[in-house]
């Protein structure tokens, strides 16, 4: 017997990119940009929706201005609030990545968890914090401390990673053997690089771990640091590394697929990876 869980994601170009404008201001834009987008979200059934990382404002971590420790806000807080709201109308779960301050001067790069009743469930924090080549995120983020939590939400048990953690298998992993049905990843990544590893890793995160994986990319260039194109290109995949649904690498767009969760059960049983594995086989996965 199938139990389908129709599940979306969005990606949208940040609409305003001048520096001269207030932080409020910026955010409150990309915040109304997403709405008619979740409003279609709910509209068309989706029943989990995710969005992309730090969805209301630019991905500023080109920069090490102080004026963006501005944007942080706590979680729960005034953006989930909104969330919650429209969680409820739709009865929708939704991912919704946003800037966290948890103190004076202690900030994270955050997703919380809200349920179809409008119930926030939680939080997950990006566990790993790149400091590279335009990516200066140490400036702006603390490694995450909450370990790999699972949501269970009305419709499917769900984990979080978010960007640079998709290039760490081991998080992946927890995610797997915490229960997870379903991984969001929400990022901001540009063409490059690594480009050619966004359709690689987080099918094979799929298949290893045995889970339905959607992830997320923004569109469009930011300035003024015009770091690179952001190439869209969000995508749902199977547990057996299949696509299902994929956006364009140019527009705002929400993408949205029916993920059947019996197939879990089905690829599980042929391929047997968490009875088979070894963690006593493998001291130096705990060496520093």
């Amino acid at each position: 017997m199938s139990q389908i869980v129709r599940s979306g994601l969005i990606q949208c170009a940040n609409p305003i990119n001048d520096e001269s404008v207030p932080v409020a201001e910026i955010q409150r834009a990309a915040l109304d940009r997403h709405i008619p987008f979740i409003e279609e979200a709910g509209d068309r059934g989706v029943q989990i929706l995710c969005l992309q990382e730090i969805f209301n404002g630019p991905y500023f971590c080109p920069s090490q201005d102080i004026r963006w420790y501005d944007a942080a806000e706590p979680v729960p807080g005034p953006t989930t609030e909104i969330m919650q709201g429209y969680a409820k109308r739709y009865n929708m779960v939704i991912v919704v990545p946003i800037y966290e301050k948890e103190t004076r001067g202690v900030f994270y790069n955050t997703a919380a968890v809200i349920d179809a009743d409008g119930t926030y469930l939680g939080k997950y924090r990006k566990q790993h914090i790149p400091q590279t080549s335009g990516f200066w995120e140490k400036f702006f983020f603390k490694p995450g401390n909450g370990g790999y939590p699972i949501f269970e939400t009305k419709y499917a048990k769900v984990g979080v990673y978010i960007c640079y953690d998709r290039h760490f298998p081991e998080g992946a992993r927890c995610l797997g053997l915490n229960g997870a049905e379903i991984v969001f990843n929400p990022s901001a990544t540009i063409a490059g690089l690594s480009q050619y590893l966004w359709k690689l890793e987080q099918p094979a995160h799929a298949v290893a771990n045995g889970y339905y994986l959607g992830a997320i990319n923004r569109v469009g260039t930011e300035a003024p640091w015009n770091i690179g194109k952001f190439y869209g290109t969000s995508y749902f995949v199977n547990p057996r590394g299949e696509f299902l649904a994929e956006a364009s690498e140019d527009d705002d767009e929400l993408v949205v697929a029916d993920l059947d969760l019996e197939m879990i059960d089905e690829v599980r049983k042929v391929w047997q990876f968490f009875r088979d594995r070894r963690p006593d086989a493998y001291p130096e996965l705990h060496r520093p």
